[in-house]
């Protein structure tokens, strides 16, 4: 109970990280991590600069950089780390300053939030009056936007069923936040249990096709956002799709795309 506010004022200050959606990278089936030594030679550091680097890491682990702190506010930050450095007592009450600094950290977390869905609107508002110039490209009603790399020359799939694709997720940046490529197998999903885009972009490549799904926000996570994925983000998906499956087809146990 002592701790509650300064619990959520860590979980506002990493949820910061979450939104930006930095450090998420994929797991690669088969590929093990090099020993440290293996891959560069040792270097010696000096005391001062092994303490610096960890003062960059836990500033970084906070994100404190989103928060977009003032010189002085910097500072007020430097002072309460050296007091717990020093191991002395907190310099406030933290059960009576425990509201005030949630209510601190979450306009923070709204100013930040709110200037990039306002970055990522222009953003997405340029990529899709550049993509126009792409004959290949297919503008449907709903705003969904496909191109098909390959034709297939099998079926199309319905909304009820069950697909196995292969598939890479990018942001507009080109940074990969999911690959089923990347882990070395496929995904198997019902097209009532993903995101609109996919719902409908899916329905347009039939089996053994190639298609790319230019995805705006509305019809993928909106404002909400998801670990590697900002808000309001334009999602692009390289899509191969494998096999079709019967309505009520049982699929792998698969996160909601």
């Amino acid at each position: 109970m002592k701790l509650k506010h300064i619990l959520t004022i860590c979980l506002l200050a990493l949820g910061l990280a979450a939104a930006r959606g930095q450090e998420v990278k994929a797991n690669i089936p088969g590929k093990s991590e090099q020993p440290a030594a293996s891959v560069a030679k040792a270097t010696t550091y000096t005391e001062p600069q092994l303490l610096e680097e960890l003062g960059w890491y836990i500033g970084k682990r906070a994100q404190l950089s989103e928060l977009e702190l003032s010189k002085e506010e910097v500072d007020s930050v430097l002072k309460g780390i050296g007091l717990a450095a020093s191991g002395k007592d907190s310099p406030f009450d933290l059960e009576k300053i425990g509201p005030a600094m949630d209510e601190f950290m979450q306009k923070k977390q709204a100013t930040y939030m709110n200037k990039l869905k306002t970055k990522n609107a222009t953003t997405n508002a340029d990529f899709f009056k550049k993509l126009k110039e792409n004959k290949n490209v297919v503008e449907l009603p709903s705003g969904l936007r496909y191109e098909i790399v390959k034709p297939g020359a099998g079926p199309f799939p319905k909304d009820d069923q069950t697909v196995r694709v292969h598939y890479t997720g990018t942001l507009l940046d080109g940074s990969v936040f999911d690959s089923s490529v990347q882990r070395g197998e496929p995904a198997e999903f019902g097209l009532k249990e993903v995101i609109p885009g996919w719902t409908e972009g899916i329905q347009k490549v039939n089996k053994g096709g190639k298609i790319k799904l230019y995805v705006p926000p509305q019809l993928a996570y909106g404002d909400d956002g998801r670990p590697g994925i900002p808000p309001g983000s334009t999602l692009i998906f390289e899509v191969e799709l494998l096999e079709i499956k019967a309505p009520g087809a049982a699929a792998a146990p698969a996160a909601k795309k």
